[in-house]
């Protein structure tokens, strides 16, 4: 997620206002149950975590459908609907396919200027096309017609089969229409993409027809001078992206460190592209070391590069309590020389996360599992949306609240009560966040495993009936247990004290006052670091007993 004016990826590393997200990919040969795994981040410092529903229609002819811009709510005009529409749940539909998004925003001149955004472009292809193939030709059909309104974008799109990236970028003001590739990432194999254009070379005769691309995607680049070599050698990214420590160690940063812990090469050496620009790009997939589940997906979306050279709970910036977290801009200047705070997978500022689980032999009414949590995905619980949901459930529904209005029945609201004490005091609290957290998810997936079995034999409406009741049982249970949750770690650590407990409770004296707390403190670094600071140092040095 992204505003729509954001011209170059280079302001992922300086603006204020810059947004960002993140697309893992693990294909159903690289997957323990054979599905296709993919994960999504909508990171935005103005976007509300809530799950969009759309239920199935039929449509009369000249019936038309407004396209609003998603990232600024503008109605940018109307196309003639289709007969039939599908019903979506967030980046999912009932048929089990899913799409989701990264902007990497490119040469500025070639901002769109047609009626597509690409927010439009992601939910009108999820209620016209049933497979990943079909969403690519929808794709790109909308495109060519209606023109494309935004930036150099990159696209999962993933069926229970299989998963494409697409890359996408206009043409500019004088052209609506768009150039674009396409690649099928090969099964066994896991991906990703992180608001940098990760297409490079492609085959331009593949006749397997696994990599698909727009007729005059070379020409174009020609044509206005981003590229002048043999054919064989162009590389989209190089020709339509910008390439500089941003997009490198603020976007493939993040895919590096998914492919690092799950490759089964080593990974070390793609550290000169990520830091420098040196060497090799990073590769557009890999093979893992390891099957992935669901769950494993969901924990990378929690990554701060923790056991990396990268691991931001290590340099001084994560202060005494090991935080993993730096507030925006993540550039600054010390001395007029330019730093940088890394960006991870997990941020502070998302608005909502999701896994979708895409299985081809799962009932038809769990064809697609969207695994979907709101804010932080490192604090928040996931919870189980279904292909068939015919709604959405009250704490994540469209209306309940927003982001400038607290409310405590919605799930955005409580994840973030919890999310922003840990901010404060982590290395404390995460312990009391991760056990109550690993706990309702063990116990989720518990119960999602052993509903493969049953719902294929249940009646069709009896089984969409029973999973909304799941869904929604769920975000209660959630909403209300994460409430309780954020009203422990407010008593606890209250004042920068640490209550002490006995029995599941607070502790009290024989006569019913609360303990004396443990005094947290800080550590041996926080300590040094006023020592030897030449204006803390001196001036804080005891003496001893006067006589």
């Amino acid at each position: 997620m992204k505003l729509s004016h954001i011209l170059s990826i280079a302001f992922l590393a300086g603006a204020a206002e810059a947004l960002a997200c993140t697309g893992l990919i693990a294909t159903p040969g690289a997957t323990t149950d054979g599905s296709s795994l993919v994960t999504y981040a909508a990171d935005s410092h103005t976007l509300y975590g809530e799950l969009y529903h759309k239920p199935a229609a039929d449509h009369k002819k000249g019936e038309t459908r407004k396209v609003v811009e998603w990232d600024t709510g503008k109605l940018l005009g109307e196309i003639p609907e289709v007969a039939h529409t599908y019903t979506t749940i967030g980046n999912m539909n009932e048929h089990g396919l899913a799409i989701t998004e990264s902007t990497w925003g490119g040469r500025h001149e070639l901002a769109g200027s047609g009626l597509i955004d690409y927010g439009s472009l992601i939910y009108i292809t999820l209620e016209r096309a049933k497979t990943a193939r079909e969403a690519l030709k929808t794709m790109t059909d909308l495109v060519k017609e209606y023109g494309y309104a935004s930036e150099g974008e990159s696209f999962t799109i993933a069926d229970p089969n299989e998963v494409w990236i697409m890359e996408l970028i206009g043409k500019g003001k004088s052209d609506k229409g768009a150039v674009w590739v396409a690649r099928r990432i090969p099964d066994g194999c896991i991906s990703g993409h992180a608001n940098h254009s990760r297409i490079h070379k492609f085959p331009l005769k593949d006749k397997s027809g696994e990599t698909l691309y727009s007729p005059d995607v070379i020409k174009f680049a020609r044509q206005q001078g981003y590229f002048n070599g043999k054919d064989e050698d162009f590389s989209f990214s190089r020709a339509y992206a910008i390439t500089d420590g941003g997009a490198l160690r603020g976007c493939d940063g993040r895919v590096w460190s998914f492919y690092n812990k799950y490759a089964a090469e080593d990974m070390t050496p793609y550290l000169d592209w990520v830091l420098y620009g040196k060497g090799d790009p990073l590769p557009l997939w890999v093979e893992p070391k390891e099957k992935l589940t669901a769950n494993n997906m969901k924990w990378m979306m929690r990554d701060h590069f923790e056991d990396t050279p990268l691991d931001m709970t290590k340099d001084a910036g994560a202060g005494p309590f090991k935080v993993p977290y730096r507030w925006r801009p993540l550039t600054y200047e010390v001395d007029s020389v330019e730093y940088t705070h890394e960006r991870a997978i997990a941020t502070q500022q998302t608005g909502f996360s999701l896994v979708a689980q895409l299985k081809k032999d799962a009932p038809e009414q769990m064809r697609g599992v969207l695994w979907f949590g709101v804010d932080d995905a490192n604090t928040c619980v996931y919870i189980p949306m279904y292909s068939c949901l015919s709604r959405a459930p009250h704490e994540f529904a469209v209306g309940n609240g927003d982001l400038l209005t607290l409310k405590w029945d919605a799930a955005f609201w409580v994840t973030n009560f919890v999310a922003n004490q840990a901010y404060n005091r982590y290395s404390q609290m995460i312990p009391d966040i991760r056990s109550i957290q690993k706990a309702m998810e063990d116990t989720i997936e518990s119960e999602v495993t052993t509903l493969y079995t049953e719902v294929a034999t249940l009646d069709p409406q009896v089984a969409t009936k029973f999973l909304n009741d799941h869904s929604a049982d769920w975000s209660k249970k959630y909403t209300d247990r994460y409430r309780q949750l954020g009203e422990y770690l407010l008593v606890k650590y209250l004042d920068g004290n640490i209550k002490k407990e006995r029995d599941g409770k607070f502790a009290r004296t024989e006569t019913g006052m609360p303990e004396s707390p443990v005094f947290g403190g800080y550590d041996e670094r926080y300590f040094r670091s006023i020592v030897n600071d030449p204006e803390g140092g001196e001036r804080l040095k005891t003496i001893g007993v006067i006589e």
